[in-house]
């Protein structure tokens, strides 16, 4: 039960996805630096943001 409640938080607050994001990295251009966090959900924010159209809201 407890994973199980790890499991969602991480999804919902968005680590498990920055984790993937820096393992994509680390596996595809090991000659990049791994981006922080913070400088990970700036970029996602600006592309979500860059594609109105793609959201329902």
């Amino acid at each position: 039960m407890l994973r199980a409640l790890r499991w969602y938080l991480r999804e919902l607050g968005g680590a498990a996805a920055y984790e993937r994001h820096c393992a994509r990295v680390r596996a595809n251009h090991p000659d990049h630096p791994v981006p922080t966090r913070r400088a990970y959900e700036l970029d996602r924010l600006r592309r979500r943001e860059g594609r109105p159209l793609d959201r329902c809201c």
